[in-house]
């Protein structure tokens, strides 16, 4: 699957509005017909299926109506998600028509699931970026046909006759023949597209996505029986439009896939760890519960496990930050990090050499902090000792809204004064063997400094190791001096703010904030160093002119369970 679709699979993500797209365009987020819920399509998928996206296809009152708020807020569109429709649009059949076609029938529930982790994933989270998103097909794809992806959508019924002549009418229209499995009769396409009716349930997918559906029917393992999938359901939030189950080490499988994919942020945030990722909207906002469950007597493993440390850091950041990101304790978590930004950033485009306004690209600051922690972070013994054994909490925090009062850097907390001050020159060597050009430095407040110029960056990274103003030696990479001097005497910290306070009010739950962003003071300080156009940001920026703040934090559930929270606060009108 060609490279580029992938990544722009990222945009949808944005939005935050992969699964609640399938809730909004099957169901048409509302109508005159609103059944009762009814039971969890989980109940037919089969319990090894790796991926299970589920939603509330026919939502009312506030739910409905915040549902569509968001959508029309982030896309602009007075009907946001009626391209996704086409998801279940079959071959040969025309454009379908909401009320005509699929509300006389469709129940309160949905679901759709792949059977293999990889390139299923990517071709099903594909279809969805084109259907809320646009694209050269105009709108969502069927995303079983062909056998391309192995899978099903199921849709529960309120009314089985009517859900039975649309199924007829789609088979006919895709030249489907008569067959039957396990005593149910469904129809099969010349292309491998399977349609029938399943317990009451419209079931649209491959062959062996239905078979699957029928041998669950008659009494295989169900996902919703699964235990890790039970746990994760009876902790996700009530309120929840729509949820993404994600099978234990399915997300790191399907990262080996191809690179650069969702897949590879699902990996970063749950591990090998089985997740769920609900989406909640509000009056004014959306926000991701991102639920992993660790394995018994195994210890949390990804980014969406809590870590205290991370909300430490981050409030001791400048209280002026625009953004601010506490990574929290040890280097494989500041390594995760590292390839999580790395991931984020190849998904939003093609990486662009183009520089903007001051010689800067996305792909050069990117380079400026990643060459770096590549080298902190390296699996090695001399890095472990070099490096890692001093490690502290980490934080990242950017100032200013244009480049020249720009100040920006990766923080890190050392135990060990000498060795991190050490650390300083032995990390510059690293790099000037990597072919950067380095000098010796001198920062106030800074106990060793070194001067490091990146190919690909015209502005200095400078690495140097001091104290703050309450004595603990800190270790810092900064974009220029004044972002050392910044870090190690800040005016203000963000934990002493009235931001701090608002983030953990909009998280709730007694959740401590460990990431903030104001976005609009993003994408301005983007206009001005003229990167708004780079290949990297541009996909996104229609989207982030939507949104106004961003905070994360996390918690633990109790019985291994760990909940990493997301708000996005969408702007008035945006």
């Amino acid at each position: 699957m060609p490279a580029t679709p992938k990544r722009k699979a990222m945009r949808a993500a944005i939005a935050a509005s992969l699964t609640a797209a399938l809730a909004c365009a099957l169901g048409g987020c509302g109508g005159s017909k609103r059944p009762g819920l009814g039971a969890d399509p989980a109940h037919l998928v089969p319990s090894s299926a790796p991926l299970y996206l589920g939603a509330v296809v026919r939502p009312s009152g506030s739910l409905e109506v915040h549902a569509q708020s968001a959508g029309r807020a982030l896309t602009g569109e007075a009907n946001p998600y009626a391209g996704l429709l086409g998801v279940i649009r079959t071959p040969g059949s025309p454009a379908l028509d909401y009320k005509r076609d699929v509300a006389p029938w469709l129940g309160g529930r949905a679901g759709i699931f792949v059977a293999a982790a990889g390139g299923d994933w990517e071709r099903l989270l594909s279809t969805f970026r084109t259907g809320v998103l646009g694209g050269a097909g105009g709108g969502a794809v069927f995303p079983f046909a062909g056998g391309k992806a192995q899978g099903a959508v199921v849709l529960d019924s309120s009314d089985e006759g009517r859900a039975r002549a649309f199924v007829s009418g789609q088979a006919r229209r895709a030249g489907a023949h008569a067959t039957a499995y396990r005593g149910l009769s469904y129809e099969l396409a010349r292309d491998g597209t399977a349609l029938g009716l399943v317990d009451h349930a419209v079931v649209l997918g491959s062959d062996a996505g239905l078979r699957a559906v029928v041998d669950t029917a008659r009494g295989a393992g169900s996902l919703a029986r699964s235990p890790a999938y039970a746990r994760l359901l009876a902790v996700a939030p009530a309120e929840a439009l729509a949820h993404l189950f994600v099978g234990a080490g399915a997300a790191s499988s399907a990262r080996a896939s191809a690179p650069a994919s969702v897949s590879d942020l699902l990996a970063a945030l749950a591990g090998s760890s089985p997740a769920n990722v609900s989406l909640v909207p509000a009056q004014g906002s959306l926000a991701l519960d991102i639920d992993t469950l660790a394995p018994a007597g195994a210890a949390p493993s990804g980014l969406a496990a809590a870590d205290p440390a991370a909300a430490g850091a981050l409030g001791e950041v400048p209280g002026d930050a625009f953004l601010a990101l506490g990574i929290g304790r040890g280097s494989a978590r500041l390594d995760a990090y590292a390839r999580a930004i790395r991931d984020l950033a190849a998904l939003g485009g093609p990486a662009s050499s183009q520089a903007g306004a001051g010689g800067l690209s996305v792909s050069g600051l990117l380079g400026a902090i990643l060459a770096p922690l590549g080298a902190l972070t390296q699996d090695s013994a001399q890095a472990r000792r070099d490096f890692q054994s001093w490690m502290g909490p980490a934080a990242i925090f950017a100032t200013g809204s244009g480049l020249l009062d720009l100040r920006a850097a990766l923080v890190i907390a050392s135990t060990n004064a000498a060795a991190s001050r050490a650390a300083v020159a032995k990390l510059a060597e690293r790099l000037r063997r990597g072919g950067a050009v380095v000098h010796a430095g001198s920062i106030p407040g800074a106990d060793a400094a070194m001067e490091v110029r990146l190919e690909q960056l015209p502005i200095a990274l400078d690495v140097a190791a001091g104290r703050d103003s309450l004595g603990q030696a800190k270790f810092v990479l900064g974009l220029g001096a004044s972002s050392v001097t910044t870090a190690l005497q800040p005016t203000s910290t963000l934990g002493g703010v009235a931001v701090a306070a608002t983030a953990g009010a909009a998280l709730g739950e007694g959740i401590k904030p460990s990431a903030i962003l104001q976005v609009p003071t993003l994408v301005s300080l983007l206009e001005a160093i003229g990167l708004t156009e780079d290949a990297t940001i541009a996909p996104l920026v229609p989207y982030l002119r939507a949104l106004s703040s961003v905070y994360a934090g996390s918690r633990d559930l109790g019985g291994g369970a760990q909940r990493l929270r997301v708000v996005v606060d969408l702007r008035e009108g945006g």
